[in-house]
């Protein structure tokens, strides 16, 4: 038995070896394959060889272990996004038949009761419309227009009656909808029509045609096309599973499944899901990897952003020394105007506005202005704040920037001007913060890794990684 066990082991090995270990912990060939092969797909504009993924993904999976060092997986709020997916996975595999079959039989049985063993009809009709306050002479009208109908359909031979009587509701026949269809009302069966009508169409045998009936919506006259009794559940199974199907019968019924679990062992939802969702990865390699990729990407986006992407954004400081330290890759080809258009309903508003902006630091002067001179009620001005390109904004480039550009003022704000200065390179790192702070996450973010690559052991199977996709 020992031989075996390991006979058994080596030839799951040969047939899945180990390519790399990060903090000990083994990454199977496949794992690094279906990642490899995802990111380097038709399409993807950067390629890389195998040789130049393999750093790449070392340094995915050393964030991978940072996370689980300190042990992010168990936060609550992470431990419920990925027991989510975990779900989102497991439910479409559950297959319970027997409970499905179940909703199939008794939407066939609560369907059947309500026609209490009544015949399934397939009729026409053709209606006088009455209204139910019509006076005595519209109704007399409307007796007669029927009547009138019914005599010509009376005189024609039973073998042509479906045909003219088709044509006749077709062109007289009050009810659009079904007019369209020849007077056809399909398929109904007892409680689905009005009970005037319904006690008259119950009446007739197959191929035959009613009197002029009177019902709470005006005068009919009915021909019955077919009538059978309701089909057994065996000829309306299939239609009764698409049925449910589209209406999410195999959702509900995995979810009563994992109830029925949970309620007959004692154990909590999220314990079940966890041995349904081991099952169902060790069954397919494809899941496995997607479980693998979603567990990994969620850890190491969670502690990328406590880490460094956070820091880094509120790091105010740090920020302003990259930006000095590397200011010669934020130089711009064309000057700049920082500062405030501002459209004001009148002179004397214009003035005062640029006089408080002499008061406060650049960047509360749209606030201030805002504040200061507009209530709940008039809005003296509107103001445009920012670091404006040329061609950004067109009273810009026509104060500051000397260019003939068509202005439009806004609807009752006549009178405009702008504050601010003109700028030939950026003052510090907030004039050009969003790429700044781009460059200095990327900085970070690299020591970071370094630092964890000083932290765990890292070890790659090169005879193993040339055996990528050639196996």
């Amino acid at each position: 038995m020992a031989s075996l066990l390991t006979g058994l082991s080596a030839m799951a090995q040969t047939a899945d070896p180990v390519i790399m270990k990060i903090n000990g912990k083994s990454i199977a060939r496949s794992e690094f394959e279906y990642s490899f092969n995802k990111n380097n797909s038709d399409g993807v504009l950067d390629k890389k060889t195998v040789e130049e993924y393999v750093p790449l993904y070392v340094d995915f999976k050393l964030k991978v272990a940072e996370a689980e060092r300190q042990k992010m997986d168990t936060i609550p709020s992470i431990r419920k996004e990925l027991n989510s997916y975990k779900e989102q996975m497991v439910i479409p595999t559950i297959v319970d038949s027997a409970y499905i079959e179940r909703e199939a039989r008794r939407t066939y049985d609560n369907t059947a009761s309500r026609f209490e063993g009544q015949d399934l009809l397939t009729a026409s009709h053709i209606l006088v419309l009455l209204r139910q306050d019509a006076t005595a002479e519209q109704q007399a009208a409307g007796k007669a227009r029927i009547d009138s109908i019914y005599e010509v359909l009376k005189s024609v031979p039973k073998e042509q009656l479906a045909e003219r009587f088709a044509e006749i509701a077709t062109e007289k026949s009050d009810d659009k909808g079904s007019a369209q269809r020849g007077g056809s009302l399909g398929q109904f069966g007892k409680g689905m029509m009005i009970p005037d009508f319904e006690k008259a169409a119950f009446a007739l045998a197959a191929g035959e045609m009613s009197a002029p009936i009177k019902s709470t919506v005006g005068y009919h006259i009915i021909y019955m096309t077919e009538r059978h009794p309701f089909e057994p559940y065996e000829y309306h199974r299939d239609n009764i599973l698409k049925f449910l199907e589209q209406r999410g019968i195999k959702e509900v019924a995995a979810e009563a499944y994992i109830d029925s679990i949970v309620n007959a062992r004692g154990v909590e939802r999220a314990e079940v899901i966890e041995v349904l969702h081991a099952d169902v990865i060790e069954k397919d390699a494809e899941l496995k990897n997607l479980s693998q990729e979603y567990y990994d990407g969620t850890l190491m986006y969670e502690v990328a952003k406590k880490d460094v992407w956070d820091k880094a954004q509120v790091d105010e400081a740090g920020l302003e020394a990259f930006f000095k330290k590397n200011k010669k890759n934020y130089k711009w080809d064309l000057p700049r105007f920082s500062g405030v258009v501002i459209h004001a309903k009148d002179e004397a508003t214009l003035a005062k506005a640029k006089k408080l902006l002499k008061k406060v630091p650049e960047e509360k002067w749209a606030e201030t202005m805002v504040s200061e001179l507009n209530n709940d009620s008039v809005k003296m001005v509107r103001v445009e704040r920012g670091l404006f390109n040329q061609g950004d904004n067109a009273f810009v480039d026509s104060i500051v920037f000397k260019q003939d550009r068509e202005q439009k003022l806004k609807e009752g704000y006549p009178f405009v001007d702008i504050y601010g200065q003109k700028l030939k390179k950026p003052r510090t790192y907030k004039d050009v913060r969003g790429q700044v702070t781009t460059d200095y996450q990327n900085s970070l973010e690299k020591q970071w890794v370094e630092g964890l690559r000083g932290r765990f052991s890292v070890e790659i199977f090169d005879e193993v990684v040339k055996t990528v996709n050639k196996h």
